[in-house]
């Protein structure tokens, strides 16, 4: 071929089938830059075809209920349950009939950077994004349990559409909805992965915001989690008033310090 790497790398990102003539070519091209290409869009295509399948497959549930007959299905999803410090935060998101964004799963299984991408694209094509916030001291009020139900339904009571089916993370929740729980449901549902982008999103930015309060908790690296540098802040400087006070061992660190 008598193209240079450079001009076959603007034409390989127009190729999309592995039987294109073109690709055909470079394969037989034997300079390694355009093998490397070759390599490269291969590596590409492998992974979107991945993505494609992931995606097909947590459309599943979302299939079942549309034909069922069920128009505005929401995903619902909390991020925050077991940290010692911060918010629990629950998403609901209802997602267009044909909305396609490749790669959204469980929000765990994310880049920081790529939830970030991800959390733009939902709330952009979402026909309606609530959220819930329920404090550390509610949590130690009313248990993480019924904290966690208490930041879905004001998730839920957040959208500016009513929902008339939901899709939930392991929980069911005592609302006259028709709804669904699904064990590890942010990798078997669209709707639900996309709630806990967006739960996530929202909680670590709520963490990043406390850290610039409370620069020696560390909150921005650990979100509240008991990590060892958390516990050693906590033992160097006390709790706060973002910690859950019925939490071991801020609990426990309670007791001693009124014994």
């Amino acid at each position: 071929m008598s193209w240079t790497t450079k001009e076959i790398e603007h034409k390989l990102a127009d190729v999309s089938s592995v039987d294109d003539p073109f690709l055909r070519l470079c394969v037989r091209d034997e300079r390694k830059g355009v093998q490397q290409l070759v390599k490269k869009w291969l590596n590409t295509y492998e992974r979107e075809k991945l993505h494609r399948k992931q995606f097909e497959e947590m459309m599943q549930f979302e299939r079942e209920a549309r034909r069922d007959g069920f128009k505005f299905i929401c995903g619902i999803d909390e991020v925050g349950r077991g940290p010692l410090a911060g918010p629990v935060v629950a998403a609901a998101v209802i997602l267009p009939e044909h909305f396609y964004t490749l790669g959204i799963t469980d929000s765990k299984k994310l880049s920081p950077k790529k939830r970030e991408e991800y959390f733009d694209q939902i709330v952009q094509h979402a026909l309606a994004v609530g959220i819930g916030i329920v404090s550390p001291r509610q949590i130690d009020e009313m248990n993480i349990y019924q904290a966690t139900k208490h930041a879905m339904q004001l998730a839920i009571a957040d959208l500016s559409q009513q929902p008339d089916f939901l899709l939930i993370d392991a929980m069911e929740l005592p609302l006259l909805i028709p709804q669904k729980s699904i064990i590890k449901g942010d990798s078997k549902s669209i709707s639900i992965a996309a709630s806990s982008i967006v739960a996530k999103v929202t909680r670590d930015r709520i963490m990043e915001e406390l850290a610039l309060e409370y620069p020696e908790y560390g909150f921005h690296k650990h979100m509240g989690y008991g990590t060892s540098s958390h516990i050693e802040a906590l033992n160097k400087y006390g709790k706060t008033k973002h910690h859950r006070e019925s939490f071991s061992p801020v609990k426990e660190m309670i007791i001693n310090n009124q014994s």
